[in-house]
């Protein structure tokens, strides 16, 4: 197996909503992933929220997946394809996303944040609001203060690392 299928099946930050919020299904695309997928649908066509239902540790149905899904490709794996990076320091970078996010979700859960999405994704975006409102940083606890770091870090390592 290419290192850059093993990297995206071994990866799936695209997938678990760290990476993309949604995923746009085109109109063919709908009624044969509806039994797949749980869509939203409009206007005979459709779209999902991440994280996706059928990730779990990998993609369960990768080779029926969506035409976004098949076409996406990160920088990372842009950079692995390039050679410009190799096949551990691309884990390395993945590990360190997927730590630096198990932070975030530790920090809202101390922190009981009232969020409305679902999707990490969408309540980043959320949490980017919510601290833009409250500027202020005399304002915020030393936990707030360290979530808002941690949301720079990983807003950065993605920018940096995966062009998102």
């Amino acid at each position: 197996m290419k290192d850059s299928v093993n990297i995206c099946l071994s990866c799936g930050l695209c997938c678990d909503g760290t990476v993309i919020g949604f995923v746009q299904l085109g109109r063919e695309e709908v009624p044969v992933l509806r039994e797949f997928i749980d869509m939203e649908n409009a206007n005979g066509e459709g779209f999902f929220l991440q994280p996706c239902n059928n990730y779990c540790d990998g993609c369960t149905i990768y080779s029926k997946r969506p035409k976004q899904c098949a076409s996406f490709k990160c920088g990372l794996l842009k950079s692995l394809e390039q050679k410009e990076i190799d096949f551990d320091s691309a884990i390395e970078t993945i590990n360190v996303v997927k730590q630096k996010k198990t932070a975030i979700e530790k920090k809202l859960a101390l922190l009981q944040l009232k969020l409305h999405s679902q999707s990490f994704y969408f309540k980043m975006l959320e949490l980017k609001k919510l601290f833009q409102k409250n500027k202020s940083e005399s304002s915020l606890s030393q936990n707030h203060l360290d979530l808002v770091s941690d949301l720079q870090q990983l807003d950065n390592l993605l920018s940096k690392k995966f062009n998102i």
